[in-house]
């Protein structure tokens, strides 16, 4: 099974960057309260960005912490697809 990163907005407007293998039960268990304190406290209203499949979880989170290492500019640009 594929991993994918995601964005996910906040109700704050804040944005949220995980790893899951299937993006619609993660985005309900975060909607439940599942999950991360970020997703509960600031409850994420629905996934601005998912990204292509990757073969490994490894591959996952290293894309993972890049983009949690971005500024919100720059998640925006890849949200628009203007930046991979």
């Amino acid at each position: 099974m594929s991993w994918h990163v995601y964005i996910a907005l906040a109700t704050t407007g804040r944005y949220y960057t995980g790893i899951t293998q299937n993006p619609e039960q993660r985005l309900m268990d975060h909607r439940r309260g599942k999950g991360a304190k970020f997703a509960h406290d600031q409850g994420l209203s629905h996934f601005s960005y998912i990204s292509d499949p990757l073969e490994t979880k490894s591959e996952a989170r290293k894309r993972e912490i890049q983009i949690k290492g971005w500024t919100r500019e720059k998640k925006e640009k890849l949200i628009r697809g203007e930046w991979k």
